[in-house]
């Protein structure tokens, strides 16, 4: 009998990158919206990846069928 394989979800796939050490990251928040309010360094700094950590990170390896 064959096993039944885990689907990957694609939304978690579109939104999160892995690295090659298994790290999460994800774009940071509150870069869309009202951005002639923010500092042009603010705006700079949306463009960096923050790190997943913790529970989160689990369950997003989960979704992706690597844990």
């Amino acid at each position: 009998m064959q096993k039944i394989k885990q689907k990957t979800r694609k939304g978690v796939k579109k939104r999160f990158k892995i690295t090659t050490t298994g790290k999460i990251l994800r774009r940071i928040q509150n870069s869309r919206h009202h951005r002639n309010k923010k500092s042009r360094k603010a705006i700079r700094n949306y463009r960096k990846y923050a790190e997943v950590t913790g529970t989160y990170a689990k369950k997003i390896k989960k979704m992706l069928g690597i844990a």
